[in-house]
C-alpha cells in the first residue's frame, strides 16, 4: 500500500511539472522536426534526428523531469546559471558529451571532467552528426572586469537538418552577433543589468534578421524584461521576424 502511494504521488508531481512547462515547438528541418523544449531562464532541451542536446542545463533534476538523457550538452559559461554542478550532477550523462569553452572546463566537477570537449571562440567541431561552432559573447564596452569578458564563453551556432541555430550566451549587441547571416532561429538573452535590455536586443536582431527569434535569460535583478516590448520593436522593424514567447521561468 505505501509503495502504491508514493507511486501515485510521483506521478502527481511528474504531471504537475509537466504541466507547467511550456509546450515545444516542433520546426521541420531536412531531416526531421527540431522539437525546441523551454526548461528555465537559459535552458533548453532541443531534440532532433533521435539525438537531445540539452543547452545550460539548470533548475535541478525536477526542471528536466521527462525529458530524454542527453546526447550532447552545451555549456556557455562559467556563472551558475549556466554551469550548474547541482544539475549536471543530476541528470543522466553516461552517452554525452558535454560541450564547454576551457573556462568552463576548468570548473567543471571532476566526474565530468573526462566528457569535456574544449570547443573556444571561433572554432567549430562536429559532434555526433551536428556540427557545432563557437560565438563570442560579451558585454559592452569591453573591460577585464566586466561580468562576461571577451573569449570566457560560448554562444553556440548549431546546423541541424539544413537549419541554422543560434544560441546567444550572456551578452550584449556585440558586432559579431550583428552581423550573423542566415539564422534561422536564434534565442536571444536580455536582461540587465548582465546583459541586453530589449532595445539593445531588438536593434541587434533587427540587424541579423533571424527568420525566428525567441527572447530567452530575461530574468534580471528588477525582475522579468518587457518581452512583449521587444516583439513590438523587432516586429515594427520587421513584421517578417517570427518572435515567439514562451514561459521561460514555470514553478518547478
Amino acid at each position: 500500500m505505501k509503495s502504491t502511494t508514493l507511486f501515485l504521488l510521483f506521478i502527481t508531481s511528474f504531471l504537475t511539472v509537466i504541466g507547467q512547462r511550456a509546450a515545444p515547438d516542433k520546426i521541420e528541418t531536412s531531416a526531421g522536426p527540431l522539437t525546441i523544449q523551454p526548461i528555465l531562464h537559459g535552458c533548453l532541451v532541443l531534440s532532433w534526428n533521435d539525438k537531445t542536446i540539452y543547452v545550460d542545463p539548470y533548475g535541478g533534476l525536477k526542471a528536466l523531469a521527462g525529458i530524454a538523457a542527453p546526447d550532447l550538452v552545451l555549456i556557455t559559461d562559467i556563472h551558475g546559471d549556466h554551469l550548474n554542478p547541482e544539475t549536471l550532477n543530476a541528470i543522466e550523462t553516461s552517452k554525452a558529451k558535454i560541450v564547454v569553452p576551457q573556462a568552463v572546463a576548468d570548473q567543471l566537477p571532476e566526474n565530468l571532467k573526462s566528457k569535456a570537449v574544449i570547443l573556444n571562440n571561433g572554432n567549430r567541431i562536429t559532434e555526433g552528426g551536428i556540427s557545432i561552432s563557437a560565438m563570442p559573447m560579451y558585454n559592452l564596452p569591453e573591460a577585464p572586469d566586466s561580468r562576461h569578458t571577451k573569449g570566457r564563453g560560448n554562444g553556440y551556432i548549431l546546423n541541424l537538418g539544413g537549419k541554422t541555430v543560434y544560441i546567444s550566451g550572456d551578452t550584449e549587441d556585440i558586432p559579431e552577433m550583428r552581423a550573423l547571416k542566415n539564422i534561422d532561429i536564434a534565442f536571444v538573452c536580455m536582461n540587465q543589468p548582465y546583459t541586453m535590455d530589449i532595445n539593445q536586443a531588438s536593434s541587434a536582431v533587427l540587424d541579423f534578421k533571424p527568420k525566428i527569434v525567441y527572447p530567452f535569460h530575461f530574468r534580471g535583478q528588477n525582475g522579468l524584461s518587457d518581452v512583449e516590448g521587444f516583439k513590438r520593436l523587432v516586429n515594427a522593424g520587421n513584421a517578417s521576424i517570427d518572435v515567439r514567447i514562451r514561459n521561460w521561468y514555470p514553478e518547478y
